[in-house]
């Protein structure tokens, strides 16, 4: 994976203003922080804490956690058999539930 540097260096950050707890200094300062991710247009904000620089780590983080959730390939599915115990186990089963009900069958006629 690469480090942040590569990686802000394919993004376009934002700075930008954020609502939210934080009083004044959060209304007025630009510390929110927008990343777009030019490669795959992903795009991930960082407005949690006061601090500019915390934004940007917290948004990077995220944008981590998106890259590698796309990345990410199930292993294929193998179809597979039954096993030929098996087979014969379900037959058995069968037989014996199958006497069973057909001993109940002539005491109630």
């Amino acid at each position: 994976m690469l480090d942040d540097d590569a990686l802000l260096a394919q993004c376009e950050v934002q700075a930008h203003r954020a609502s939210g707890p934080g009083g004044q200094h959060r209304n007025k300062a630009e510390t929110a922080v927008r990343l777009v991710h030019r490669p795959s247009g992903i795009t991930v904000e960082g407005k949690d804490e006061r601090s500019r620089t915390q934004n940007l780590r917290i948004a990077l983080g995220r944008l981590r956690e998106k890259l590698e959730r796309r990345a990410y390939r199930p292993p294929p599915r193998r179809p597979t058999r039954p096993s030929r115990a098996s087979k014969e186990r379900r037959v058995d089963s069968k037989k014996k539930h199958a006497a069973k009900k057909a001993l109940r069958r002539g005491f109630g006629e």
